[in-house]
């Protein structure tokens, strides 16, 4: 029977642009009681990664509206508006509130943006611990969406590294023999919405490991899981 572990990396700290966020992460894992392995994959929340890089606005000030000019800014395309709430698509193709600008965990007067390219930074960790301690290992660059048919939130990948974003299950066969036609499993985004068990909204937790994850490697990042506009039946 497989079996799946989920566990925090602690004691990273605090992140400020300009840190070398492969290195900090590095650290925290030689500090903790486990070690990273093959096979394994990281989930690493996007605020570390945009504040490394630094993706962090200083605001006129707190006010819950401050923030929105950056909202039509970091806007491909807005979809939808009701009151002060913004479904927008991003460059990178996300669609989401407020085009991913967040306020939480930010500090006072402060937003935080998406990374420019979520799956190069996912890459980049990727290969410094590779190469750091000699695994095979896959990145993930996460998020906190809504979703269209359900309420609450949950985690999902917008950046991939080292491996598929979808299991593409077409042409095979179910337990009773039926061809399978539409099946692709969101791999990223399920290990994503795994490893947020651990990692929480306001813990300061934010890389977590996920160890007993099938996956496929490969080089094709977050794209596949963009559904093409023509296919979304919300726009």
């Amino acid at each position: 029977m497989a079996v799946l572990t989920v566990f925090p990396i602690e004691g990273i700290g605090e992140i400020t642009p300009g840190t070398d966020l492969a290195a900090a992460i590095g650290d925290a894992i030689d500090s903790s009681p486990g070690e990273l392995m093959d096979g394994d994959v990281l989930a690493v929340t996007h605020k570390i990664v945009s504040k490394a890089e630094g993706r962090i606005v200083e605001l006129e000030n707190d006010g819950p509206d401050s923030h929105r000019h950056l909202v039509e800014q970091e806007a491909k395309s807005i979809i939808r508006r009701r009151d002060s709430l913004v479904i927008a698509e991003t460059r990178h193709g996300f669609v989401c509130a407020n085009a991913g600008v967040d306020r939480s965990n930010a500090g006072p007067a402060r937003a935080i943006l998406l990374p420019i390219d979520p799956d190069r930074s996912a890459n980049r960790i990727r290969l410094r611990l590779a190469e750091r301690f000699g695994v095979v290992i896959a990145v993930i660059v996460t998020d906190t969406f809504g979703r269209a048919w359900r309420r609450g939130l949950t985690d999902v990948a917008i950046g991939v590294a080292g491996m598929a974003a979808i299991d593409d299950l077409r042409g095979q066969t179910d337990d009773f023999g039926k061809v399978l036609e539409v099946t692709e499993v969101a791999t990223a985004d399920e290990i994503a919405a795994a490893a947020d068990l651990v990692i929480g909204k306001a813990s300061r937790n934010p890389v977590a490991v996920l160890r007993g994850v099938a996956w496929t490697p490969a080089t094709t990042g977050v794209a596949p899981l963009i559904r093409p506009p023509g296919e979304d039946l919300f726009r």
